[in-house]
């Protein structure tokens, strides 16, 4: 049996690749051991590749009031509303590693309203989702909300920015029909082995 494909569109081969582009994906093939599919679909078009990792590093990897589990949650709790398989599977699985909770992904994706998180952070992923699906109608009352859980104007712009962002990235993935890796389900569910 055949593996379905990762991609409606054609996904290049890692040696025809610019170096730079190479380099980013054997160097997050060294670090998890399999290559995520968003590299290689994505690289089908090698300035819009460089573009998107750009600001999704910008995003995800800088420091700030949010932990690295709450950015992943805002990923999850959008793409599910955004029904992108991919990014809920797979940012659902680094959610998983950096809450260290089994749980939580499958219920921020589900509905993060009933999920196993803090007050804090309902009022996080509730702006999140209206970035995402509403921003026309945001409003004063929207940011008050936020600062009165503790956020800050620049906490309030990464979760805005990173709700915006991956509503872009759902779109793409669905456009192409971005297939999530099968390593991915299984990530962060059991702990491992000593």
């Amino acid at each position: 049996m055949t593996a379905p494909a990762i991609s409606r569109y054609p996904v290049p081969k890692l040696e025809d690749l610019p170096d730079d582009i190479r380099m980013r994906i054997v160097e997050v093939q060294e670090k998890t051991g399999f290559v995520p599919n968003v590299f290689v679909t994505l690289a089908h078009r090698s300035d819009e590749f460089r573009a998107f990792f750009a600001y999704h590093d910008a995003l995800m990897l800088k420091e700030g009031g949010l932990t690295k589990a709450e950015r992943e949650m805002i990923v999850v709790a959008t793409s599910g509303a955004n029904d992108c398989l991919y990014c809920i599977v797979a940012h659902g699985a680094i959610l998983r590693i950096y809450a260290k909770n089994p749980l939580v992904a499958d219920q921020v994706a589900v509905n993060y309203r009933k999920a196993d998180i803090t007050p804090r952070q309902k009022a996080m992923l509730a702006f999140a989702i209206k970035v995402s699906l509403h921003s026309v109608e945001l409003e004063d009352a929207d940011f008050t909300a936020l600062r009165a859980h503790g956020f800050s104007d620049e906490d309030i712009w990464d979760i805005g920015a990173i709700a915006a962002f991956f509503a872009l990235s759902n779109r793409m993935a669905n456009l192409i029909t971005m297939r999530p890796n099968d390593e991915f389900y299984l990530m962060g569910r059991v702990p491992k082995a000593k």
